[in-house]
């Protein structure tokens, strides 16, 4: 039935997902183990059985399938002094379209990631597709103790070439800031927002490419590992470079293919942990 209070101009008023989802771990003699567990709306977190000798694994699952404009999920993952795990995503994260790419319709993914003294983890999320005329908004915030190391990766596709799909237009920000011991040591903003395929066609601004990566290994010991660093990059295709500063070795490639940059950054990220990837990446 119409709702006789509702006129013929009053706009539609679509729902909006919601979802909040955190964990953290503590060592206890040595070992690392689940602390404490939230979440709600469609932002749930599996802890699988981890093998013998492997840290705690986080999986994060968004149970909406996806994110839409106006949608809004955020996630925690906090590790206590001493302790070690990984936290990553089951699937892809799909980004699609909006109404309205301005930012007044923006889906947004938020993410706050705490290690404390001593403790380490390793974020490692599949990618993020954007579709054509998508809207995302995507923050890391990543606070570190006395000792605290980390590595992070991120990654972002436009569209699935095997579906045929090109990413014309789009709006993505993606924040980045690191922290340790309260002082601020990286922080990058990448924004790609109106004609994509055009913006991304040009030498200087990606070079034809349709996916990136953005990888950071934070130790203080990370720029002693820039030469091997960048001897695996050098051994691929992609378009790839590091640098290292401050306890930082911060590492990008892009290349026109999603599925020759995710085997680059598989084999790249091997390379740093000295470990496999989550049993999720192959499922």
């Amino acid at each position: 039935m119409t709702d006789p209070a509702q006129t013929v101009e009053d706009p539609i008023v679509l729902q909006r997902a919601r979802g909040r989802a955190s964990v953290s771990f503590k060592a206890v003699d040595g070992v690392t183990r689940l602390d404490r567990l939230f979440q709600e709306g469609q932002a749930k977190i599996r802890i699988p059985k981890p093998q013998a000798g492997e840290a705690p694994t986080a999986v994060a699952i968004n149970t909406g399938g996806g994110i839409a404009g106006g949608d809004r999920i955020a996630w925690g993952v906090t590790i206590g002094a001493g302790a070690r795990a990984v936290a990553t995503s089951q699937a892809a994260e799909r980004v699609y379209r909006t109404s309205r790419t301005d930012g007044e319709l923006s889906g947004e993914i938020d993410t706050t990631i705490m290690v404390e003294a001593g403790g380490h983890l390793d974020w490692l999320p599949q990618e993020t597709i954007l579709f054509d005329a998508s809207a995302l908004s995507r923050r890391l915030d990543v606070t570190l103790g006395a000792g605290a190391t980390a590595l992070l990766v991120e990654q972002i596709v436009l569209g699935r070439a095997a579906m045929g799909e090109a990413v014309e237009t789009c709006r993505l920000i993606d924040r980045w800031r690191i922290r340790r011991e309260g002082r601020l040591v990286f922080a990058d903003t990448f924004r790609l927002e109106g004609a994509t395929r055009a913006i991304l066609a040009g030498r200087a601004t990606g070079g034809g490419a349709r996916a990136f990566a953005t990888v950071v290994v934070a130790d203080p010991a990370a720029e002693a590992r820039l030469d091997d660093i960048r001897a695996v990059l050098e051994a691929g295709t992609c378009d790839a470079g590091a640098s290292a500063f401050d306890g930082l070795v911060v590492a990008r490639l892009a290349h026109a293919s999603a599925t020759v940059l995710r085997s680059e950054l598989v084999r790249l990220v091997l390379h740093i942990r000295q470990a496999d990837m989550p049993r999720v990446w192959s499922c």
